[in-house]
């Protein structure tokens, strides 16, 4: 979710940081194709990712969208695959630009989406893959995405925020929506956790893990409070983010709608693993919770609808910030199914549908984007 060539800067003051090249390989495009590959790549695996499990979970059993929403996983894990490799590349050829882009403070939360790529992914297995590769293999593949994308997210969730005290120097006119991500990696872990608790034997396993996710969404919701007021104080203060970095509003959207979805699987995932009366309590809060959330999840989409309306008249053209429509917007369907299951409201039904057909549509404009920018060589080429 950066610009199209190079990790887009939040402010003009803020200039990537630059370091000489690397020696290149001779003979080796692919190679030196990756060169200005950043961590940004992987926002397209979450997008697709989501795009399953969401799809995965919506009322009324249309025909044929389960077996969409089985391509649609096998593309996210097989986008996973090949960006893993291009970025072992990267680190492996180019460890100065590497280098550059962990010191970059307009790049270095994109560190985040790594952690979140292999955990929605996981998620989609166990939701998605299943009826495919088989219940047993799908939690194996599940435990080992959601291991790694938990450690990696605690990682980022540390690294980035360090970085950006002792390293980075920014000011409270440059804060970005992109400083959420790699605050909200935790939040992921804690949404598909969940799903793992009833694979584990009863007792202390269960309970271990189970009260893990809980805490992993406590630590990660308390970061996105203290950050998200100076990302709307930047916006009031300072007018709208530029016309490439506008889409990076929805990531607001991520953690509001991602905890709605966490609370309702802890109330799915509690009876049989805590006691009386916690088991009870989990689904009262997926309520209180979930419902006052995702009516504010509701007032940021029709906010950051309104200025990428406004950014894209002034000719807002695609960036691989455009992928930043999509993960955040699943969550929030995915969060709404959740509340319509624990209240049967079935108005959170119509939303949970709504908002997937604007999924889609944001999912088909990001992929062609992206498609054409490969095809033409602009998303990989040198910083201008």
């Amino acid at each position: 979710m950066v610009t199209a060539a190079q990790p887009f800067t939040a402010d003009p003051a803020l200039t990537p940081v630059r370091a000489p090249r690397s020696p290149r390989p001779k003979g080796n495009r692919a190679v030196a194709a990756v060169r200005h590959l950043g961590p940004n790549w992987y926002a397209s695996v979450m997008g697709t990712a989501i795009l399953a499990t969401a799809g995965a979970g919506l009322p009324g059993g249309v025909p044929g969208l389960r077996t969409a929403c089985a391509v649609l996983w096998a593309l996210s894990l097989a986008i996973l695959a090949a960006l893993l490799a291009a970025r072992a590349a990267h680190w492996r050829y180019h460890p100065d630009q590497a280098r550059a882009h962990l010191l970059d403070p307009a790049t270095a939360p994109f560190y985040g989406c790594l952690a979140m790529a292999l955990l929605a992914v996981g998620g989609s297995t166990l939701v998605v893959g299943a009826d495919w590769i088989g219940a047993g293999a799908a939690v194996a593949v599940d435990a080992v995405l959601f291991t790694a994308g938990t450690l990696l997210g605690l990682a980022a969730a540390v690294a980035v925020p360090y970085l950006m005290v002792v390293r980075h120097r920014t000011e409270p006119g440059q804060a970005s929506p992109v400083w959420l991500l790699p605050l909200v990696a935790p939040m992921v872990s804690a949404a598909v956790g969940p799903l793992l608790v009833p694979r584990l034997p009863a007792g202390q396993a269960r309970e271990t893990l189970f009260l893990g996710c809980v805490a992993l969404f406590g630590l990660s919701l308390l970061a996105v409070l203290v950050v998200l007021p100076m990302v709307f104080a930047r916006l009031v203060t300072s007018g709208p983010l530029p016309l490439a970095l506008t889409p990076t509003l929805f990531l607001v959207l991520g953690p509001l709608g991602q905890s709605t979805t966490a609370a309702g699987k802890f109330a799915d995932a509690a009876p049989g693993t805590m006691a009386a009366p916690y088991d009870r309590g989990f689904a009262l809060f997926a309520v209180l919770y979930g419902v006052p959330v995702m009516g504010f999840a509701l007032f940021w989409l029709a906010f950051a609808v309104a200025l990428t309306v406004r950014a894209r008249r002034r000719g807002m053209g695609f960036a691989m910030t455009w992928w930043a429509f999509t993960f955040p917007l699943g969550t929030c369907v995915t969060g709404a199914r959740s509340l319509a299951g624990h209240t049967g409201v079935t108005a959170f039904d119509a939303l949970a549908v709504a908002l997937y057909v604007l999924l889609v549509t944001a999912w088909a404009a990001a992929t062609a984007g992206t498609v054409r920018g490969l095809i033409s060589g602009r998303l990989l080429a040198a910083p201008r």
